[in-house]
């Protein structure tokens, strides 16, 4: 048994949660007051800030006068700061996002005196396979963490391995991080609970001293503790007080001989509450959004902009990075709480915005204002399809699109803009009123490229871009000097010049621009190849076909002829459960078939083919009243629109739900059944695809339900999926079909009787949002056959072109002009490499650079190789430092090891 103990005092700070942030920063700050005056009275005294800066920086923003009592504690190795900026949901958001989440912690640390060198992770819902690599490669050796360890590891501490090989010593906080507080309940019999809890535990500790976390959820430890523990000290069995690290790295010496590799998503040890995945389905939208925009407008900035954005961006990331908290993004909060974090995301994609819409207005001042110039945020060429406003073909005429080499490119007519906007009869004496609409040339949204003005009669012509000046205060003289002339009634006409909107495949390089026009011509455009058709209930491009089943369904057939048979299945059941846990009615309704189905043809190729399926379905409306294991038996009637479309040049069908939802308390799935049944399944996200079975380990107080994450795909035999956010996915019937969570809407953030949870998540309290009442809930998708699996069918490719549209924008320079020529960017060459980030970087010794953050995701080795306009090249570590100079031979050359994080910064 162990003879000594160590107690690392600490608090585990939910930034939001059952309250609002700045109803929990008001704690935090008297919290952190007691902290620093406990400190400063007792020198032993020694405190863990939780692993996360937020909570270091929302109390500074309150007591700024503190910044030094802070700094000079961190610099005396007292107070335990960072490495993260917040402790973070690590399956909701992107591996990039993991990456930016440590440097900014560990940046703000930094200017602190110090970050603490623990990968602290003491409440996330499970842990990413790449973690490891994450720390490793930010020169970081340990971690610390409670939920997600497997059966196997016995010890208090265990070698944590990534895919690609990279360990971390990993502390199991094997009786959550609040161990120490039974602890201390009793302040005079602290040493005889501690020798009852160290005979209990005895064999997890080996010869190591025993670790006594004293803390929980926003309190401070009591300023009493240091002379409680002195006063409990002995020699038979020592107390020592320290930081998290200090324990780690200065007291934990026995040799760890357990491995555990890759993801930890374990029930054994702890509740891993996986029904947060799919709860608040906005949420994991809006991160997604968030997540592409700021990538893109780093991407565009770093390329194409002479100018650093660098601290709009890094406002971006702080607000996207705040909302990644493992009760923020995870939609367990209440509805206040959600609201807020929603906002938060929303403003970072507003933030990213400016910045990516600012850097492609300046290549795009040399393009003319009748052309339009697209950016492709992806390191890798590609026919991008565009949907612009152009002016419409005369009739009997055709619209062609040519690029800057002379090139004709396909068109497809989508739709056309009324002409007429309005038509208006008034008196001469009304005139004036009329021609207040008008701001210097603007008029409804549109310029004003001429009038005609006759006696009664005023018509505007408009254009999006005028020929000739226009002066506003002629025409005010020549109106008042005619409605005095011709009194009575006149008829005012507004007519818009006549447009379309368009579809055109346009050639970008990779990381490049291309601009292009679309006018009328009379030589064919060149067709595409192979085209996308329609008929009444089928699709096809050439490489996949769809039909339409009489159920609604889709069947899909791929490149290599591989079929899906009845896509789209949907399944609602009952929700009884809470934002936690998914947990069915013990008397479920299931409804699956459809009481109508209608099929529409939308647009018939031929470089977009659409067709739209409307189901109609009777889902309860709620559970039961008074018993909340049966369903209501009133329904109502929900149509459920299916959008399905083909692509010229795509080897996946795109598929849109949208409903508006009516019900309470359900789960809605949406299934892809498979020929034969699959004993596993592997999904994509945060820089590794992970295989898993049909079933997960289980052992504590939580039914292990397999339902398993996904971010950017999901394959499981011959069919892969493709999605648009982080998703909830289960291989069900047997490995007969693979389901996607479309919805789980329920009403409580916990319940205190969950028939899949032994205990409480928190407290019951109502959160009446997490139904999605009235909402329109909208998922967006991609499927695609493959006989060979995700690799076989390039699905780390395909994901990011499905999830990474082109840019467009109108150029701004005179109408009539020559386009400027194809710009190329940088260029990714390698299979089965993800670029997860393209920025601007600035190094006081070496000056500007480009980084790019490269993904092997495979488990073999990947050549790569990177062109573009620089002629060095420098590895550095995940923290930005220098490791090795990389040779340049018109481009780099790299070979990535199996599932290696490679960052290289480029520079002229």
């Amino acid at each position: 048994m162990t003879d000594s103990a160590v107690f690392v005092p600490h608090f585990h700070w939910d930034r939001e949660w059952y309250e609002p942030f700045q109803v929990f920063r008001h704690r935090l700050v008297t919290a952190l007051d007691t902290v620093l005056a406990t400190a400063e009275a007792d020198p032993d005294f020694r405190f863990t800030v939780d692993g996360q800066m937020a909570a270091v920086e929302d109390y500074l923003e309150m007591r700024p006068e503190n910044r030094d009592r802070v700094a000079a504690l961190v610099r005396e190795g007292r107070l335990a700061v960072g490495p993260w900026l917040i402790l973070l949901d690590e399956f909701l958001c992107s591996g990039e996002t993991v990456v930016r989440n440590l440097q900014m912690g560990w940046a703000a640390a930094e200017r602190l005196g110090g970050a603490m060198p623990i990968g602290y992770l003491p409440d996330m819902f499970g842990h990413i396979a790449q973690m490891p690599q994450i720390l490793a490669r930010a020169g970081i050796e340990h971690a610390a963490l409670w939920r997600g360890v497997p059966g196997t590891v016995d010890g208090h501490a265990f070698h944590w391995r990534a895919p690609d090989g990279s360990e971390v010593r990993t502390e199991f906080l094997f009786d959550g991080y609040d161990n120490g507080l039974d602890v201390l309940l009793v302040p005079d019999r602290i040493r005889h609970a501690l020798g009852e809890y160290a005979e209990m535990t005895a064999g997890r500790w080996g010869g190591d001293p025993l670790l006594a976390m004293a803390g929980t959820d926003h309190n401070a430890p009591d300023p009493r503790l240091g002379e409680w523990l002195r006063k409990a000290s002995g020699e038979e069995r020592p107390i020592t007080v320290a930081t998290l690290d200090e324990y780690i790295r200065g007291h934990a010496r026995d040799e760890v001989t357990a491995v555990v590799t890759g993801e930890l998503r374990s029930h054994v040890r702890g509740n891993i509450l996986p029904g947060v995945l799919s709860v608040r389905l906005g949420l994991k939208q809006r991160m997604a959004a968030a997540e592409r925009t700021v990538d893109h407008a780093e991407r565009m900035n770093a390329l194409w902009s002479r100018r650093d954005d660098a601290n709009f961006l890094a406002l971006a990331w702080h607000k996207i990075i705040e909302s990644t908290a493992h009760d923020s993004v995870v939609g367990s909060g209440t509805d206040e709480t959600c609201d807020q974090v929603a906002a938060r995301l929303a403003e970072a994609a507003q933030t990213a915005r400016a910045v990516r819409d600012a850097a492609l207005a300046e290549p795009a001042a040399g393009v003319p204002a009748d052309a339009y110039l697209v950016a492709n945020p992806l390191p890798a060429p590609r026919t991008a399809l565009v949907e612009v406003d152009v002016v419409a073909a005369p009739e009997g005429s055709t619209l062609v699109a040519t690029t800057a080499d002379g090139a004709a490119h396909p068109v497809q007519l989508v739709s056309q803009a009324p002409t007429v906007l309005s038509d208006e009869r008034l008196d001469a004496s009304q005139l004036e009123r009329i021609l207040r609409r008008i701001h210097r040339r603007e008029l409804f949204g549109l310029l004003i490229d001429g009038y005609e003005l006759s006696p009664n009669s005023l018509v505007f012509h408009l254009a999006e871009v005028p020929d000739g000046p226009f002066d506003l205060m002629t025409l005010r003289g020549e109106v008042a000097a005619a409605a005095a002339a011709h009194p009575g009634e006149w008829r005012v006409r507004t007519l818009a010049q006549a447009r379309a909107t368009a579809l055109v495949a346009v050639p970008v390089p990779a990381g490049g621009l291309a601009a292009f026009r679309v006018a009328a011509g009379d030589r064919p455009a060149a067709p595409a190849t192979p085209g996308a058709t329609a008929t009444a209930d089928t699709l096809s491009n050439g490489l996949v076909k769809v039909a339409v089943a009489a159920d609604g369904t889709l069947d899909v057939t791929g490149v290599d002829g591989t079929v899906l048979s009845g896509v789209g299945r949907l399944v609602d059941g009952g929700d009884r459960g809470d934002s936690y846990n998914y947990a069915p009615p013990a008397h479920d309704v299931l409804v699956s078939e459809p009481t109508g189905v209608d099929v529409e043809l939308l647009e018939d190729g031929p470089l977009r083919a659409r067709l739209r399926v409307t189901r109609v379905y009777e889902w309860p409306e709620a559970l039961a009243d008074g018993d909340r294991d049966r369903r209501g038996g009133r329904t109502v009637p929900t149509p459920v629109e299916m959008l399905v479309e083909v692509r010229a040049g795509e080897p996946f069908v795109r598929v849109s739900t949208a409903f508006l939802n009516r019900s309470a308390d359900h789960r809605l799935r949406l299934h892809v059944p498979l020929p034969v049944p699959v004993t596993g399944s592997a999904s994509a996200g945060q820089f590794a695809v992970t295989e898993r079975g049909l079933t997960a380990e289980g052992g504590w107080g939580e039914y292990p339900l397999p339902t398993f994450p996904a971010s950017t795909f999901v394959s499981a035999g011959p069919a892969t999926v493709l999605l648009d956010h982080s998703a909830e996915y289960e291989l069900v019937d047997d490995g007969s079909a693979l389901a996607l969570t479309l919805l789980r809407a329920i009403g409580s953030i916990s319940v205190n009787i969950h028939p899949l949870r032994d205990e409480p998540a928190a407290s019951e309290i109502p959160a009446p949002g997490a139904q999605d009442l009235g909402m329109r809930i909208e998922n967006r998708f991609a499927v695609l056959p493959w006989a060979a699996g995700w690799q076989g069918a390039n699905a780390v490719a395909l994901a990011e072109e499905f999830r990474s549209d082109c840019l467009v924008t109108r150029g701004t320079a005179p109408a009539g002009g020559p386009l400027p020529p194809d710009a190329h960017g940088v260029q990714v060459d390698g299979r089965d490499v993800h670029v997860s980030s393209i920025r601007r970087v600035t190094d006081p010794e070496h000056g500007p650079g480009t980084e790019v953050r490269l993904a092997a995701m495979r488990d073999t080795a990947t050549a790569v190789r990177v062109t573009g306009a620089f002629t060095e090249a420098t590895t550095v570590d995940l923290l930005g430092r220098p490791l090795a100079p990389e040779p340049v031979r018109d481009g780099l050359d790299l070979v990535l090891g199996p599932w290696e994080i490679r960052t290289v910064v480029l520079r002229r």
